[in-house]
């Protein structure tokens, strides 16, 4: 399962009514996105972020070239960006957050290792602002329990939960999300394709909310991002729950290793087609992805042979994770200054928090 927040809609309905997605639908989000990228191009100050994931485990390079390029490229473009380290929706699928303050710690040395700048972007954490979680009350007024029960994405996860019963927090989840969105007023969410319903929760709670009681809110808009389809080694879905990944933290030998013991197939001469060799094509598009060049030109050159793609494979990622693990590794030296990073971050987010909360009360009427 991916940790980003906002990856975690599979069905592709809308998350309130149920109904499916039109192609015309798709088309529009599409043209709204290429014409955010350009505003985003012209004015990027006029824009805030949110993503951020959930602190289950090591990040690895799907998570990269799906989601942590593309916050690295917003940061540095001038777009004001919060990153949330969500740890209390790791609770919504497990009965308990085992070993939380180390792979908190793990998460925060991966969004700094690929270039996350504290200075410029808020890392802060959910169970370190109260401001942000106490807007779930108010917010949940705006939904009804119909539409939380025929919400898609909480059937998906009831479905493969690994909690011997239901929380509340499983059920209520997609609304804690859009106060996550909404506690800073974020207006620009970066999502892939099949979030979009997802992300149509908190457009939702933000209309009905300055509906109800007044204009607080923006109705953020989704940000597109086509993310590569790469495969686990063992030609299922990527996943760090089943060690077929290669994670930001991994050194130069276990990298090889895990390459070596790929799954390729039994056609000895190379090619990039994702359809019929979706195994080989995977490791392709890494090693293309790695290299900044295309999937089609890179099978060509490696030519025959599982043995020389593997090789290929794992110069072009221990060489594009060069940088990436000296950086980790300095900044694992100094854990006093990782906890002053999330200290500081949720210093940030609590004063944004407090500010919103106090809006949130004024329209209202519960400003005591």
């Amino acid at each position: 399962m991916q940790t980003d927040i906002l990856t975690r809609a599979t069905p592709t309905a809308d998350t309130i009514t149920g109904t499916a997605l039109t192609t015309d639908s798709l088309a529009v989000a599409r043209r709204r996105s290429a014409e955010l990228e350009e505003r985003i191009r012209r004015e990027p100050g006029s824009f805030r972020v949110l993503t951020g994931d959930r602190p289950t485990g090591p990040l690895h390079l799907g998570h990269y070239f799906g989601t942590l390029r593309n916050r690295v490229r917003l940061q540095d473009a001038g777009v004001e960006t919060f990153v949330l380290v969500a740890d209390y929706q790791v609770l919504t699928d497990r009965d308990v957050a085992e070993r939380q303050a180390e792979t908190v710690e793990e998460l925060l040395l991966d969004h700094l290792a690929v270039g996350i700048d504290p200075e410029r972007s808020v890392i802060f954490a959910h169970s370190a602002v109260p401001a942000l979680n106490q807007l779930l009350l108010p917010f949940l007024s705006l939904v009804s329990v119909a539409e939380l029960q025929r919400n898609p994405t909480v059937k998906d996860e009831i479905a493969h939960s690994r909690q011997s019963a239901v929380s509340g927090l499983m059920f209520t989840y997609p609304v804690h999300q859009a106060a996550d969105i909404l506690f800073c007023k974020a207006n620009l969410v970066p999502v892939g394709q099949d979030q979009l319903p997802h992300l149509e929760v908190t457009r939702t709670v933000a209309r009905r909310f300055d509906d109800r009681y007044g204009p607080v809110f923006p109705v953020p808009d989704a940000l597109l991002s086509e993310a590569p389809l790469l495969l686990g080694t063992d030609g299922t879905k990527m996943s760090k729950s089943r060690g077929n990944s290669i994670a930001l933290g991994a050194t130069a030998d276990a990298t090889a290793k895990l390459i070596k013991g790929a799954r390729t197939d039994a056609e000895r001469h190379i090619t990039y087609d994702p359809e019929h060799r979706p195994e080989v094509s995977s490791l392709v598009l890494l090693a293309a992805l790695c290299e900044g060049g295309d999937p089609h030109a890179v099978a060509e050159e490696i030519g025959g042979g599982a043995a020389a793609l593997k090789r290929r494979v794992t110069e072009s990622v221990n060489t594009f994770m060069a940088p990436m693990r000296a950086r980790r590794a300095a900044y694992a030296k100094d854990r006093t200054y990782l906890r002053e990073v999330l200290r500081s971050g949720n210093e940030r987010a609590g004063a944004v928090a407090e500010a919103t909360l106090a809006e949130v009360r004024q329209a209202m009427g519960t400003h005591y």
